[in-house]
């Protein structure tokens, strides 16, 4: 019997686990383990996936697909048995885009699976099991066809058009607000506990990263992704699949950061098997053409079966199809050998109705041996918290003590004594919900620098530095790591866009 996973309530679990990037990255031809942690410890309990997972979903924006702002202030729009309508505000820049709405038969409320562009799994199946289909044009709101320098939609219109922010993850910021929408609706025509997602080709990338990237979304189902979409980078040079850097310069579909990584994915710090794994526990089904070796099927399986690692040791092995065992060679073709799997998976997590167990069928003609990509093996993950005695570090949810919202600072300087140390601020980019800061520090011996944040502003992401938090995580204390006398961070502004960081150097 298959394990039935609710979705979650909300968009990202682990936003508030604090992530630590590395300054650099190594090179390393086998798949990245996804449950070592970056402190260099593994997780040994299922809580801790919560947090290891957002590390996951911080190199992957850094490293593969670019920033995926959260929320933006105002989300605002209508459901109706035929359309959606989306209106988004941020920052005094605004923009909106509409989907079109094909209910089945019967009553509802109904769950639903958004289709991108046309391309995914067979819509007649999908709408004679029960779930409406949402038709999402991907181009309103990340256009192809534009240069990287002058993005174009509704996701540029809000971030800017030299955002580095690849067009996947705008198509799933674009899903994730209509996802906004329909939670705010009510609820009377379509539920928002029930939403699968689907693409084939360039819409089965986008429907891969919107499923990995959106933990309400109940079900994935992307379809001969290729490149830049499931198949593991590290295998797609000795495929012969699409290059790397064919797909990143095909269409701006990768963030802007991947251009660097095309040549070498070896130094890339996560793979997509990684992708695979931030699915879980939840519904994911991959289907893929072993006909066309373009398309990079063995690298996908190798994807799967690597995530899978995942599923199982969060005791949801069930919960993850890969199913590559097709006759037709036909690219986004509607086979027969899915239409069943299609439904159960419609029945099991969407409609809640069903328990088919998942399961890998991978054609002998591009069966990927995941044994030659990985030299970690599987843990076996507890129910409880940590027993290390060090379990995840969350930060208190409650509201801080007020403070006074203070002007924007001007890089700060602390005088340095004999003995001592400078720190200075230098201000970096700005998003609609978050910004950058770089420290430099001058002096002799070790230093340690505290960075003192306004709340409700937090730290999300640090690089450079070895960094702990304090004050209800007001209080950010960084230390070298080996990196020189430089670091950064990002924080997140959580309502408060004014107010910037001051800080001070001690010796020691």
């Amino acid at each position: 019997m298959g394990t039935v996973v609710a979705a979650a309530s909300v968009e990202d679990e682990g936003a508030d686990c604090p992530v630590s990037l590395p300054g650099s990255t190594t090179s390393n031809s086998m798949l990245p383990d996804p449950f070592l942690k970056l402190n260099g410890s593994r997780i040994t309990s299922k809580a801790d996936w919560r947090c290891r997972r957002a590390e996951t979903r911080e190199l992957a924006e850094r490293y593969v697909y670019g920033d995926k702002p959260a929320k933006p202030a105002t989300v605002t729009g209508t459901v109706s048995s035929s359309s959606i309508t989306v209106n988004v505000s941020h920052n005094g820049r605004s923009s909106s885009f509409s989907a079109s709405v094909q209910l089945p038969s019967g009553s509802g409320p109904f769950p639903a699976v958004v289709v991108l562009g046309g391309f995914g799994a067979d819509t007649a199946t999908i709408r004679s099991a029960g779930a409406a289909v949402i038709n999402y044009d991907p181009y309103a709101v990340g256009r192809e066809g534009t240069p990287r320098n002058n993005k174009q939609g509704a996701f540029y219109s809000i971030y800017g058009n030299t955002s580095s922010t690849g067009l996947l993850m705008a198509w799933s910021w674009g899903v994730s607000r209509i996802i906004d929408v329909i939670e705010q609706s009510g609820g009377n025509i379509l539920r928002p506990d029930a939403t699968g997602v689907t693409g084939c080709s360039r819409f089965g990338k986008g429907a891969f990263v919107i499923g990995a990237f959106d933990q309400r979304i109940a079900l994935t189902m992307p379809i001969e992704s290729g490149s830049a979409g499931a198949p593991i980078f590290r295998g797609i040079p000795g495929e012969g699949a699409q290059s790397l850097s064919s797909a990143y310069g095909e269409q701006p579909w990768l963030g802007d950061a991947f251009g660097s990584f095309t040549g070498n994915p070896n130094n890339l710090p996560v793979d997509t098997h990684q992708m695979v794994a931030m699915v879980a526990p939840r519904g994911l089904f991959i289907m893929d053409n072993p006909h066309i070796a373009n398309l990079g099927p063995r690298s996908a399986s190798v994807a799967a079966l690597g995530g899978a690692e995942v599923y199982k040791a969060l005791g949801v092995g069930e919960n993850i199809t890969y199913w590559s065992d097709v006759q037709d060679g036909s690219h986004c073709a509607n086979r027969s050998e899915w239409r069943t799997p299609l439904q159960q998976h419609i029945q099991k997590y969407l409609l809640k109705t069903g328990n088919a167990a998942g399961t890998i069928r991978i054609a002998s003609k591009a069966m990927g041996n995941l044994s030659q990509w990985r030299n970690w093996q599987t843990p076996t993950l507890a129910d409880g918290p940590s027993p290390t005695g060090n379990p995840t570090v969350t930060p208190p949810t409650g509201s801080p003590t007020p403070t006074p919202t203070p002007t924007v600072v001007p890089p700060t300087t602390t005088p340095p004594p004999s003995g001592s140390c400078t720190a200075t601020t230098v201000p970096g980019t700005v998003w609609g919900d978050r910004y950058n800061t770089t420290v430099n520090v001058t002096g002799t011996g070790t230093w340690t620098v505290t960075v003192t944040l306004t709340g409700p502003q937090r730290v999300s992401t640090t690089w450079n530095t070895t960094a702990t938090f304090s004050g209800g995580g007001n209080i950010m204390t960084a230390r070298p790591n080996g990196n020189g006398n430089s670091f950064g961070f990002t924080t997140m502004f959580n309502g408060n866009s004014s107010a910037r960081p001051s800080v001070s150097c001690r010796v020691g």
